[in-house]
């Protein structure tokens, strides 16, 4: 008698287990395959509009590139030919890639494996695209004073001029409820109503034949699943993944051009449309949104219907959540990694909040998403949870039971401040009330905004603040791109100060946005993006992709780096050299020029550190500090986007303070400052205390925080940091302190607030022990990230964040 051996079906938590360790053990390569295609389109289609070129891209690349399915996966499609493989995108820059091929795997952090035969085929690919780049314009079309403030690193671009703009959530409910096809359908409908004779219509007629193009390939890539999933399913002896390989060839068959009829195929459409936007461009913050919500309807209706369980339903968003992770990557230049350090793709997820009624928003998917986040433990994508008053207690406390595992999710949002700053700008109640987390803590409208609510030009305050206190001239160059007023040694009264500050606040903000101009007319020029402008409204309507100002608003906003240092240093400023009188401006300037070096250096440090700092709820550094910051902020209204008075409603900038990385590498570039701060050390990280302060504990940290002008900082929001001492959540007790400290802090207008809950013990031994915490995740900045692939210095930077109690 033959011997039956029974295959066991894989359970949910061993499935998980397999995914999470074949992604945590996987070295990120960078492949060719994306680049080859894009080159081959563009040499056959030199006339075509770019738009058109850029369809015609992605088509090809959809219907070319390689393709496979995970092991256990239950959820495919995968950006490159291996997990975690990173493609190239020559149009936007190339440069660097030719220059760093050979450095890519010695790289200090962000690491990547190249094969001999990817740089061959990229060093023969690349010489094409020399002179013909997003940043070859970029930099061409530059004005001679923006250029300098580039070059001081002032301000940095880099980001945005090297890949795609991101920043962005599409209208996922949109496709969810009409499929690929109904979205095609719009599209042609729009595109047979055009009167070409009407010489308006000629360039809405080619945007929509690209919208066409991209649509009707994006429903072929799907299909390309069913056979690849049908033919291992023939292969494959173990019963059970050969049902699951025939359910996932159903899944796509269906979802290729239907909008879904369950959980399972809505989970995959989303996924399907979240990896082709990352194939389009290389774009970062391409986020999912509200996923709680437009996935919801699904969710309930198998549960309804006995066509899902609970269990079922976890398994699948955890194979959900791990794709992010293993399957989207992002190689960067060395000096823009410095900034962005970690393998981030900044894409956000979001939960809770509210109806667009104004009622309570979190639902029984809602807990299960949170539950798999915590069983999944991935730094992409970045949690978050929109936070309000009435939020339940028991959801608040499973966020913080999350919190409590250390790995930096989920980070909070503020309902109160977020929803009114929105309608500040201009944006409707309904559409306030369902916005979400886009990028770090910047909110969006999800399928109503435009391109990069946040992450435009990053502006070094710290670097200002030099400047305006050595007469504009930079002290390590030599060079004045604008002159000042007068400098440490000559300032007769704190309002001189105050005076040379605003002046060069003014002048590098009109340079921030100058440079954040030329950024869109080059993007706007030179790759635009049909497929997400499909799903973005009001593009199909108006004929117009996002670059050109197709989206119902536009509201945008760069980065500010150094907030908290520039008000402990003009704070001492003020206190020791003209109220208490105890150093003059010239012996600070002097010890500034010479970083506290000898005993008088020594000396006037001390009193630096010893002045008022902010962060620890003392009215008179955190209002000079606020006062600081208004500077800036009260001064945007005046500008207008690139893309005011071209359809989308708002044209206007905001604020946000998301430091990512960037505060280590801004820090190089800025000397010693009043606050005590020796040459080169980093800047504070978003608004958080300084490493020497805050020391009066995190309600004193957060009352200082809130004192800042928090309704004017929208869509790029505040950010907040701080480290937890993890034994202080052990029992029951300690999550509801930290629910408490929370409610405190949004009660008082934060706008938002993430924990690391890891002890400088645990990550000193991952600096020693590396291969014993390859899951050990912390909290960066609005991004969470794998704390071995951090370069040592933002390591350091991480430990040196003040621990504190509850």
């Amino acid at each position: 008698m033959t011997e039956v051996h029974l295959v066991p079906r894989l359970s949910r938590e061993d499935r998980l287990h397999f995914l999470r360790e074949q992604a945590l053990r996987t070295t990120p390569e960078i492949t060719s395959e994306v680049a080859q295609i894009t080159t081959q389109v563009y040499k056959e289609n030199e006339n075509e509009p770019f738009v058109v070129k850029r369809a015609k891209s992605l088509e090809k690349i959809l219907l070319n590139k390689s393709i496979f399915i995970e092991e256990n996966q239950l959820i495919v499609g995968c950006q490159g030919p291996k997990l975690r493989a990173a493609p190239v995108f020559p149009e936007y820059s190339c440069d660097w890639v030719l220059e760093e091929l050979d450095q890519f795997d010695k790289r200090s952090s962000d690491k990547f494996l190249v094969s001999r035969e990817t740089k061959r085929e990229l060093r023969d690919i690349l010489r094409y695209w020399v002179g013909k780049t997003v940043k070859d314009r970029a930099y061409a079309s530059l004005p001679e004073a923006t250029r300098r403030a580039v070059e001081l690193n002032v301000i940095h671009w880099e980001g945005q001029i090297t890949s795609g703009i991101g920043h962005v959530i599409v209208d996922f409910e949109k496709v969810l409820q009409c499929g690929f096809e109904g979205v095609l359908k719009d599209a042609e409908q729009a595109l047979a109503k055009l009167d070409l004779a009407d010489p308006s219509s000629i360039e809405r007629y080619q945007f929509l034949r690209a919208v066409c193009i991209v649509l009707r390939a994006a429903m072929s890539f799907a299909r390309r699943y069913v056979e690849l999933a049908k033919g291992l399913a023939v292969k494959e002896n173990n019963p059970f993944r050969k049902e699951e390989l025939e359910t996932i060839s159903e899944v796509c068959d269906w979802i290729s051009t239907n909008p879904p009829r369950t959980f399972w195929e809505a989970l995959q459409l989303v996924w399907f449309v979240e990896l082709i936007l990352h194939l389009e461009s290389s774009g970062h913050s391409i986020s999912v949104g509200r996923v709680d919500q437009y996935l919801y309807p699904f969710y309930s209706r198998d549960i309804k219907r006995d066509k899902i369980s609970k269990e079922k339903a976890l398994e699948l968003i955890e194979c959900f959540l791990v794709k992010f992770y293993s399957s989207l990557n992002k190689v960067r230049p060395w000096n823009h990694t410095l900034y962005d350090a970690g393998y981030p793709i900044f894409l956000n997820l979001c939960i809770g909040g509210q109806t667009p009624d104004g009622r309570d928003a979190t639902n029984e998917l809602s807990h299960l998403f949170l539950e798999a986040e915590g069983n999944v433990r991935f730094p992409e994508p970045n949690f978050y949870v929109r936070i309000h008053e009435r939020c339940p207690e028991e959801f608040l406390l499973k966020c913080c039971e999350v919190i409590r595992m250390g790995f930096g999710a989920p980070a909070l949002l503020n309902d109160k401040v977020a929803v009114p700053s929105l309608l500040n700008k201009g944006v409707d109640l309904e559409d306030a009330l369902n916005y979400s987390a886009a990028g770090c803590p910047e909110v969006s409208v999800p399928g109503k905004f435009g391109y990069r609510t946040s992450g435009m030009t990053k502006l070094n305050l710290l670097k200002v603040l030099e400047l305006a206190l050595n007469n504009g001239v930079d002290p390590k160059t030599g060079v004045q791109p604008c002159p000042g007023l007068g400098d440490l040694s000559t300032f007769k009264s704190f309002d001189d100060v105050m005076d040379a500050w605003k002046k060069q606040v003014e002048f590098y903000t009109d340079q921030a946005v100058i440079a954040d101009h030329v950024m869109d007319c080059v993007h706007e020029e030179l790759t635009p993006d049909p497929f997400c402008s499909a799903l973005v409204q009001d593009c199909i309507k108006r004929g117009k992709s996002i670059n050109e100002g197709g989206a119902v608003y536009d509201i945008q906003a760069g980065v500010q780096f150094g907030v908290p240092n520039v008000g402990d240093s003009l704070t001492a400023i003020k206190k020791l050299i003209f109220e208490e009188k105890v150093i003059t401006g010239k012996e600070l300037k002097e010890a500034l020029d010479k970083n506290f070096e000898g005993t008088k250096g020594q000396e006037i440090r001390r009193l630096l550190l010893k002045a008022p700092k902010y962060g620890e709820d003392e009215d008179y550094p955190d209002s000079i500090t606020k006062e600081a910051y208004d500077c800036f902020l009260t001064s945007l209204p005046k500008y207008k986007t690139y893309r005011y008075g071209r359809g989308p409603r708002g044209g206007i900038f905001g604020g946000c303070t998301t430091t990512l990385s960037s505060n280590v590498p801004f820090g190089k570039d800025v000397g010693a400052t009043p606050d005590g701060r020796k040459a080169g050390e980093p800047l504070a990280d978003g608004v958080s205390p300084v490493h020497n302060s805050g020391r009066k504990g995190p309600t004193a940290v957060m009352k200082s925080v809130t004192k800042l002008s928090t309704l004017l900082i929208s869509p790029g929001g505040n950010l907040l940091n701080m480290r937890i001492m993890p034994y202080d959540l052990k029992d029951e007790a300690g999550l509801r302190k930290l629910a408490a400290l929370i409610r405190g802090l949004f009660d008082l207008n934060g706008w938002h607030v993430q924990f690391n809950a890891v002890s400088s013990e645990t990550l000193r031994d991952a600096q020693k022990h590396p291969e014993r915490h390859l899951d050990l995740i912390v909290r960066v900045a609005g991004y969470c990230a794998q704390f071995i692939a951090l370069d040592p210095d933002v390591q350091e930077d991480i430990i040196e964040r003040l621990e504190h109690h509850l």
